[in-house]
């Protein structure tokens, strides 16, 4: 069952970035014939490739226990040690440690612009921010969710993620905080 969840996730990925198959007006004319939509198409198939990577990356740790305070999978992984973990092994991005820091770190985007591998934050603890996971399509998303759970795949349209939804963000390829700021940043775990 593994596989074919991984499969059918490898498949949302890879046609939420499907790239346009044809040229249709004078402008798309124009562009090609500058060989801008080469560079388009590139820059399309980068990210896509490490949106995919991303998420493929975190389907590989389903099953991991969560930990409060974990952030490998030696130790474990509470919501927030997860996703920064994720980001550093599959896009090489370091993200702060705490979700609301994450939120924070991460460019604001509307529910329906949802891409796989955005974050998606919950209020689980009556604060803003203080949950966080990875979107991987069709409204489900990866996380670590509590004690006694393990990182697991869930459906963001459940009631009580639908009821608790925080708001989306979308990391960019540099972290809006500076190295020097992130590392500044107390290595507190985030409580669930």
């Amino acid at each position: 069952m593994r596989i074919s969840v991984l499969l059918a996730t490898l498949l949302l990925v890879f046609n939420a970035y499907a790239s346009p198959a044809a040229v249709s007006d004078d402008l798309d004319q124009l562009l090609a014939n500058k060989g801008l939509l080469t560079r388009i198409d590139q820059a399309r198939l980068s990210i896509s490739n490490k949106a995919a990577e991303l998420v493929v990356t975190a389907m590989g740790f389903l099953g991991v226990p969560y930990r409060r305070g974990g952030n490998t999978v030696e130790t474990g992984f509470d919501c927030s040690g997860f996703v920064k973990a994720m980001f550093e092994q599959s896009a090489g991005l370091i993200l702060p440690r705490k979700a609301e820091q994450q939120a924070a770190a991460a460019q604001k985007i509307d529910r329906a612009d949802l891409q796989p591998g955005d974050l998606v934050f919950f209020n689980t603890m009556r604060r803003a921010f203080s949950h966080v996971g990875i979107y991987v399509g069709e409204g489900k998303f990866i996380h670590s969710p509590k004690p006694g759970a393990e990182v697991r795949l869930e459906n963001m349209g459940l009631t009580y993620w639908s009821r608790r939804f925080d708001g989306a963000r979308r990391v960019q390829s540099a972290p809006t905080k500076t190295p020097a700021l992130q590392t500044a940043l107390p290595a507190e775990p985030t409580a669930h």
